[in-house]
This record gives C-alpha cells, sequence and structure tokens, in this order.
C-alpha cells in the first residue's frame, strides 16, 4: 500500500476542515475516497470520490482503508466499533465517546491490533505542552506538588447553542464544556500529570446560557502522593484566560495561552532549602527565564499524518485512541461528582454514570431555541484556541 484510501463521515465544521487539508495535499500518503452525511448534504465532490449518506454502506463498500469520524459525540462509539470490526483503521475526533462505559466498549472492540486506531487529540503536537511534559518526564523541575489550570477563554454566546439542537443537551451532547470544549485540555492533564486517585467537582449548569448542561466548572483533584490540583473552566466569562500553572520542587513554570513558558527556577530544591535553611524568613534563590519554543505543533495535519505513517510506515503513535478514556473518565468524575455532591474515587463506576447520564436525557423537558448558523471562517479558527 503507497497511500491511504480514507471515508469521512460527518461533514460539520471539523470535517469540512480536515477534508480541506487532505485535498490540499498537506497530508502525503493520505487520499479521500469517501464521504458520508446523513442530511445527504455534501461539499462538492472531486474526482476519486463516492458520496454515502449511510455510513454502514460506506465501511462496506470496500472503496476505503480508514474512516476518519466526525460526528456528534454519542455516535463515536457505534461507528467506531463498526468500523474496527469491519476491518478498518479508525480516526476518531475528541472525545472518542461519551462516557466512560462506551469508552471501555469501543476500546474493547479494537481486537485486530494491526489496524491502528488513533484519537483527534492535536494539542499533543503543541510545541509548550510537550516541553513541559519533558521538563516533568525528565525529573528537570522536580516532583510536581501543585497545579493550577485556568482555561475560561472558551467564551460561547448563546446562538452557539443555538445553532444545533444537539449542543449543550444531555442527550444529544452528554454534556457541556467539559466535553465539547476541554477534552483537549483534560487530556493535556493527564499526558502531563497521570491520572488523580480523587475528585471533586463543582459544575454550575446553564448558568450563563439557555441550555440543560455545565458551563461553568470548578474541579479540585489530588494524588496519593500529595499532589493536588485545580481545573477551572467556563464558556461565559469574558475575557477569559488560559493559564496553567506548576509548583514543583525546581520552582514554577506557567504557561500562558499555550505559547508562552516562564520558568522560575530555585537554585535549590524548595524542599531541602526548607529544612536546611537557618534564617526564619529565607527564599531559596530563582532565577527567571523564558522557555524558547520554536512553534505551535502541527496540529490536526500532524495528527492525521501521524495516522497515515503509522499505516504505511509502522510509526508510533502520538495520540492512541485507547488513551481517550483517560479525558472522558475525568469529564465523567466531575460531573459524577457535582450531582452526588461528593468526592469520587478513581477509576470510577462507568456503569453508574451511564446509567444517571441515561435518565437525565429521558427525563429531559429541556426546550431550547434554535437558528440558522451563520458562523464565518473567523468563528470556525477562534473556536480550536
Amino acid at each position: 500500500m503507497d497511500s491511504v484510501r480514507l471515508g469521512i463521515v460527518g461533514l460539520g465544521n471539523m470535517g469540512k476542515a480536515h477534508l480541506s487539508n487532505i485535498r490540499a495535499g498537506k497530508v502525503p500518503g493520505l487520499r479521500v475516497t469517501a464521504l458520508c452525511e446523513s442530511t445527504g448534504t455534501l461539499p462538492e465532490l472531486q474526482d476519486g470520490e463516492s458520496p454515502f449518506s449511510n455510513v454502514s454502506e460506506m465501511i462496506k463498500s470496500g472503496k476505503i482503508d480508514a474512516i476518519l469520524i466526525c460526528t456528534p459525540h454519542f455516535s463515536h462509539t457505534t461507528i467506531g466499533i463498526e468500523a474496527l470490526q469491519s476491518g478498518l483503521h479508525v480516526l476518531v475526533e475528541k472525545p472518542i465517546s461519551v462516557h466512560k462505559a462506551d469508552c471501555e466498549r469501543l476500546i474493547a472492540a479494537h481486537t485486530d491490533k494491526s489496524k491502528i486506531f488513533a484519537a483527534m487529540f492535536n494539542m499533543r503536537t503543541n510545541a509548550c505542552f510537550k516541553k513541559v511534559k519533558d521538563f516533568i518526564d525528565s525529573g528537570e523541575i522536580g516532583a510536581v506538588r501543585r497545579v493550577h489550570w485556568e482555561v475560561t477563554n472558551w467564551f460561547r454566546t448563546n446562538y452557539y447553542y443555538a445553532t444545533g439542537g444537539w449542543r449543550g443537551t444531555w442527550k444529544g451532547e452528554g454534556g457541556g464544556v467539559l466535553m465539547n470544549q476541554c477534552p483537549h485540555n483534560l487530556d493535556l492533564f493527564q499526558w502531563m500529570f497521570g491520572m488523580p486517585q480523587r475528585v471533586r467537582g463543582f459544575c454550575q449548569f446553564g448558568r450563563f446560557h439557555q441550555i440543560e448542561v455545565e458551563d461553568d466548572v470548578t474541579a479540585v483533584l489530588q494524588y496519593d502522593n500529595g499532589t493536588t490540583a485545580t481545573f477551572v473552566t467556563s464558556t461565559g466569562e469574558a475575557p477569559g484566560r488560559n493559564v496553567l500553572e506548576i509548583s514543583a520542587e525546581q520552582g514554577r513554570i506557567t504557561v500562558t495561552d499555550g505559547a508562552k513558558i516562564h520558568f522560575q527556577r530555585n537554585r535549590q530544591p524548595m524542599s531541602k532549602f526548607c529544612m536546611e535553611a537557618e534564617a526564619a524568613f529565607a527564599m531559596p534563590e530563582s532565577w527567571h527565564m523564558e522557555i524558547p519554543v520554536d512553534a505551535s505543533g502541527g496540529q490536526h495535519v500532524e495528527i492525521l499524518q501521524n495516522f497515515t505513517n503509522a499505516i504505511l510506515k509502522g510509526e508510533k503513535l502520538l495520540s492512541p485512541a485507547d488513551q481517550g478514556i483517560h479525558s472522558v473518565e475525568l469529564a465523567n468524575a466531575i460531573l459524577l461528582s457535582t450531582w452526588q455532591d461528593k468526592t469520587i474515587e478513581l477509576p470510577m463506576s462507568s456503569a453508574d454514570y451511564e446509567r444517571l447520564l441515561t435518565e437525565k436525557g429521558n427525563a429531559s423537558t429541556f426546550q431550547k431555541s434554535k437558528v440558522v448558523a451563520k458562523a464565518t471562517a473567523a468563528d470556525f479558527a477562534a473556536s480550536f484556541r
């Protein structure tokens, strides 16, 4: 095989963006041979592209080697399972599923390990976060003591939620800011710091918008080694900000907007200085450094290229899909903690969460106004901060 024949299912904003990048030749070795949209409304086809309105027909058509799933969240599981069981390579948009139980079902369907199964966690290509992960993994900053991540630059208008009937509902979206905007942040969190052992969530539902799901979140995460973390996010704050702060033995790292790294480096580890200093109010000497970062990374195109290279050349995946369960579990645990008003121990019960989410969806009588979307290119670009 000298190229991968790709089928894309779901031609909303994200599906169209991936299609545009591949058609532009930005992903050598990958070509689109099929497009599927359940509404039947597809972009104008190019030579070699076949149209489908039924994803099962596309999967069984013999026209594709791999599928890219860009549909609403709940269908990621069913389409992914069918594609894997049919012997296709699979790349699924975030989140890989809405809840942990569906993640477990989807991951269990990947029995043929010769087939590549990846997730679209493009923020793992960001040079700032790659550098921070290297600092942690290499021991450069010593043991992490405390983490605070405030990511409130996900501001959305009420109009945004009204443009899709599925948005902002338990049955359609399965959650709010945690499930739609923050899977990337939660994935990066567990990628850099690992999974906590306890989660306490404080969510507010429809605080800023006419929706039934969470649009304002504060969570406290605890690790058995004593490390604590807070995670704060919202789609209702303007101006918002994106600041990650890490307090570690060798000092403090601050990442701003995923683009700048400031390192206040201690000359001595803080615990060592604390126990050895012979002065009541002494502070360890520290140096202020701006850490250079060359570029933001290849983002979606880099993940597409890595997926293609994994199929054609055996390249190691940057974002294996089975790791996608961790960000989903964090989101689920924060919501479950709020609903039950208690701390959730991890790993959490996937069955309990699935039952409660299903009950909320079935019992919902929520009605919201709908409008026809008039999104611009600027709107679309802003959605991928």
